[in-house]
């Protein structure tokens, strides 16, 4: 069943959101080489639930042991935080968050580059970053879910990445995982249309080589089968007649038909 929501909900999902929004833009002072990546998510813990009555959205679910998910280089999502793994220079990672507040759910997901990085990780994280804009571009009342995943095949289609079509976006709201999935690829005009006050998790995944994934032994982490660079961007995003309102941004309320933030 796909859910519609009030403004005053949406403004709930857009404090959670802000939380995580703030979190992102506070990264990259701590994601640097020599950090684990266990230290990180002890340090976006201890961020969200700073903010009175806030709880990470992830920990615990389905049986993750982190607060966030983070995922290094060929790691697409789902990577387990750990003390052990260690941020080398050069190393992408994509530090995926969910909040919980006042019983509602936001989600969002950045990479971010470990120091100097390649020339490829660079346009791979930049080309993946400009997939959500498009994104989100294209949702809006009286499209279809199939416009929204066509806008990511009009961004990747000449650069020789992979779309990862396996793992999909998804709607958000009074649970982290909702009705309607959100594939990253798609024909125009099809799949359910765009309604106001439906509320998405729009997330981009591209790999530098092929869209193939499998599952680590670990059970949790998803990696490129060929174990390419991967990168993923997301953001929570409310479909309303005024247009997209991005609902993790750090700065809340976003106001429907405002400029569009940039992922990155």
């Amino acid at each position: 069943m796909i859910h519609l929501r009030t403004r005053t909900e949406m403004d709930t999902i857009a404090q959670a959101g802000s939380i995580i929004g703030k979190l992102h833009d506070t990264l990259p002072d701590h994601v640097r080489p020599g950090v684990s990546t266990g230290e990180l998510d002890a340090f976006a813990e201890e961020f969200i639930v700073s903010h009175e009555g806030a709880i990470p959205a992830f920990k615990g679910l389905y049986g993750f042991p982190g607060s966030v998910c983070i995922s290094v280089n060929d790691e697409v999502v789902h990577g387990i935080p750990s003390r052990d793994r260690i941020l080398d220079e050069g190393d992408i990672v994509s530090i995926d968050v969910g909040v919980r507040l006042d019983g509602w759910y936001s989600d969002s997901a950045r990479t971010f580059a470990v120091g100097e990085v390649s020339a490829e990780a660079t346009e791979l994280m930049r080309v993946t970053s400009e997939s959500l804009e498009r994104q989100i571009e294209a949702a809006v009342v009286g499209n279809h879910i199939g416009d929204i995943g066509a806008a990511v095949v009009d961004v990747v289609n000449g650069t020789g990445y992979g779309i990862i079509r396996e793992l999909v976006g998804h709607g958000v709201g009074r649970e982290l995982h909702e009705e309607p999935q959100v594939p990253n690829h798609g024909r125009r005009g099809h799949g359910p249309l765009l309604r106001d006050g439906m509320v998405l998790a729009i997330e981009p995944m591209l790999s530098a080589g092929t869209p193939r994934i499998k599952t680590l032994g670990d059970g949790w982490t998803v990696v490129t089968a060929d174990r390419s660079l991967s990168a993923h961007f997301e953001h929570t995003v409310g479909i309303t007649s005024d247009g997209p309102r991005v609902l993790t941004a750090a700065d809340w309320p976003v106001a429907a038909g405002a400029d569009i933030p940039s992922a990155g």
